[in-house]
């Protein structure tokens, strides 16, 4: 009798499968779907259904769209009209139709200290471009457009206690992980890369569950799941059952050797974009420039949604669109399609939108803006 049925079940299986195959783009994303997701249950059988959780609800950002195709993008005249067609639909988010909501979680009411973890091998001047714009948050005094006015309108996002998002952003520690967990890094082992930073594990940072956020850098030698193919960073919370602690954090890769097309746009520019040229970047460094502004991204989501529960536009929080995703690849006034906006040129002919501390200049993209139900940034306040 059993074997009957398990005829069926194989006659059904192959009806089934052509269908099934097509939801995909080639038969190549099937396999790899089934490749990927078999060695991911290979990997998570020692993990308990907590931790496995983790792999759905990390919050992703990506600046540049994937071609239309594979995750890692297809060819031709029909992917270039599609993505143009979908990059341009971000003009849209001026429309007093987006409603970003609050949905009662916290914020970071209190000063915001980021501990930095730097992960793999870092040179001073690569450092001292993000530790600058990180300082830079706070700073006063720096030439307008600044990095200040900038984080502003992060500022807008408050509580049901009537607090409102800090003003006060500073770096309050740092940790040196040579490579500790590898260079191929999954969204459970960069936990492990929080845990072993804390000075209870022989590490360097503190635990502050208050105000503090940590925040990983990978080198530009280390692959991330889904880096360069779907994500550029991410920001969620450490599990107790890993950690010890619920403490917010956000991974930022260097993409400079991995896929600066994808991730350090638009200093770089994807190959099917034949028509746009790259901008130069500001800092003579395209993959840490081009992480200046994933940080800001993630940085402003962590104030403003550090437990994926306050602020955020639509009823899915597993997916949720945050106050940066909604302004993704917009620098300026008028920006659209593969235009960033109207930004401004320093005499090297390198683009900026914002003034930092030590004469740094960055670009980082604009956020949403509640109150004007649009996006903003510091050159329109």
């Amino acid at each position: 009798m059993s074997s009957r049925w398990e005829k069926v079940v194989l006659v059904l299986f192959l009806l089934l499968l052509p269908p099934l195959v097509s939801c995909f783009d080639s038969e190549k994303d099937f396999q790899d779907l089934v490749s990927t997701t078999t060695q991911e249950n290979n990997n998570n059988n020692n993990n308990n259904s907590e931790e496995q959780q983790d792999y759905s609800f990390n919050v992703d950002f990506r600046p540049w769209l994937a071609r239309h195709g594979s995750a890692a993008g297809g060819g031709g005249a029909t992917a270039v009209a599609d993505a143009t067609q979908m990059i341009s639909s971000k003009i849209l988010v001026s429309s007093p139709t987006v409603d970003v909501e609050y949905h009662m979680g916290p914020v970071l009411t209190s000063a915001i200290e980021v501990y930095m973890i730097w992960y793999g091998r870092w040179d001073i001047a690569q450092q001292g471009i993000i530790k600058d714009f990180v300082e830079s948050i706070s700073a006063t005094g720096n030439n307008k457009p600044s990095v200040q006015q900038w984080w502003t309108t992060v500022e807008l996002y408050g509580d049901q206690t009537g607090a409102n998002i800090s003003a006060s952003v500073h770096i309050a520690g740092e940790h040196q992980d040579n490579y500790s967990q590898g260079k191929s890094l999954t969204r459970l082992s960069i936990q492990q890369v929080i845990k072993s930073s804390l000075l209870e594990n022989n590490g360097t940072l503190p635990v502050n569950a208050k105000g503090g956020v940590y925040m990983v850098f990978t080198a530009d030698d280390v692959m991330m799941q889904d880096f360069c193919r779907a994500v550029c960073g991410f920001h969620y919370f450490t599990f107790p059952a890993l950690v010890g602690y619920t403490l917010p954090y956000a991974w930022v890769g260097n993409s400079g050797q991995l896929c600066p097309q994808t991730c350090a746009y638009p200093f770089a520019v994807p190959t099917f974009m034949t028509s746009v040229s790259p901008l130069k970047c500001p800092n003579d460094n395209i993959g840490v420039d081009g992480m200046v502004s994933v940080i800001g991204h993630e940085l402003a989501e962590i104030a403003s949604n550090p437990l994926i529960n306050a602020w955020y536009a639509g009823q899915n929080s597993i997916a949720p669109n945050e106050i940066a995703d909604l302004c993704e690849g917009i620098y300026g006034p008028g920006a659209g399609g593969s235009y960033p906006g109207t930004i401004l040129q320093d005499s090297a002919g390198a683009s900026y939108n914002v003034n930092g501390v030590n004469g740094r200049h960055f670009l980082v993209q604009w956020l949403w803006n509640p109150s004007l139900k649009a996006c903003s940034g510091s050159s329109t306040t």
